[in-house]
């Protein structure tokens, strides 16, 4: 793999890595599986490249997070309450955004950044033409990790953890759940909707189905992340908190990012990566229930091996 090709794994790594954060907020934090991602990126990369094509991509970032966040509350609103459940909650507002996207984009279903100036145009004009596009997603990503470590510790940060953990304990505590349910979802679907909009600069035009499959490549992401460096870095520093899993979600990014070229190198279509994905979630995610089976079967022909043996030496 050459040089340029990591450094392009990193950087789009970093920026899906936001993404990936959002997932971890709602899937595991609040125990959510949020379906809305695929609706709220492609609504972020909109908004942000739109506001570009007028001359103002910092302001597009900004408003592309805004607009994430305002498709998270709606399904926030769904669930908490409508009382739809969360997953179908999360479907309607994914439906409902593929027209808004289009919208958005003019009623247009893609639009490019040819001879535009964006952040990252910018960012390889100051620094430099391969590592430019880096140091903005590790800049931005640095500045999410801190707020979101610093808010996850916050009484309302608290309120949503609790939630997530128990939700019946938490409403015991006198925490109004539909309060913290909806910070959450709108949280995630922010950090989403930067994603998409740095994404969307980062690539020069936004689509309107840029934004499917998102969810499965941010829960494989996510998983990544949890299985090498959170257990690494439990064996390490012999704990797990916040900060260690959220660097580890976003380092599982940047891995997924390094396997996909990979793959791509010795000639696996991209269609597959899809299929690719999914079974690295269903491996990643049937991992405790593998191990728990293989330490039981360990077990047993153990235990059939001394008792072979007792029955040996009684003879």
């Amino acid at each position: 793999m050459s040089l340029y090709t990591l450094t392009s794994c990193i950087e789009l790594g970093l920026l899906y890595g936001l993404l990936t954060l959002g997932i971890y907020i709602s899937y595991r934090i609040l125990n959510i599986a949020d379906l809305t991602v695929d609706g709220s990126f492609t609504l972020g990369a909109a908004v942000s490249v739109m506001m570009t094509t007028i001359g103002h991509p910092f302001l597009g970032i900004l408003l592309g997070m805004i607009a994430g966040s305002l498709a998270g509350m709606a399904t926030a609103l769904l669930h908490t309450k409508l009382r739809i459940q969360p997953i179908l909650a999360g479907i309607l507002t994914m439906t409902g955004l593929q027209s808004i996207n289009i919208s958005v984009m003019g009623g247009k279903p893609n639009i490019g950044l040819l001879n535009v100036e964006t952040l990252f145009t910018k960012s390889r004009e100051l620094f430099d033409k391969n590592f430019g596009g880096s140091l903005v997603g590790l800049l931005i990503c640095t500045l999410v990790i801190m707020y979101m470590v610093l808010f996850l510790h916050t009484q309302v940060g608290l309120s949503v953890r609790a939630t997530g953990d128990n939700e019946d304990m938490a409403k015991s505590s006198s925490i109004n759940v539909d309060f913290t349910k909806t910070i959450g979802l709108m949280f995630a679907n922010a950090l989403v909707g930067l994603s998409g909009a740095l994404i969307g600069q980062n690539q020069g035009f936004a689509d309107a189905s840029m934004g499917i499959g998102m969810v499965v490549a941010g829960l494989a992401s996510l998983i990544i992340g949890e299985i090498i460096f959170g257990t690494l870095a439990e064996l390490i520093f012999r704990k797990k908190n916040i900060l260690i899993h959220v660097i580890s979600v976003l380092l599982g990014s940047v891995t997924y990012r390094v396997i996909i070229a990979a793959a791509l190198e010795i000639n696996i279509s991209a269609s597959s990566m899809k299929l690719i994905s999914a079974i690295i979630i269903t491996l990643a995610i049937s991992y405790p229930v593998l191990k728990e089976q293989l330490a039981f079967n360990r077990k047993k022909r153990l235990h059939g091996k001394v008792r072979k043996e007792n029955e040996t030496c009684s003879l």
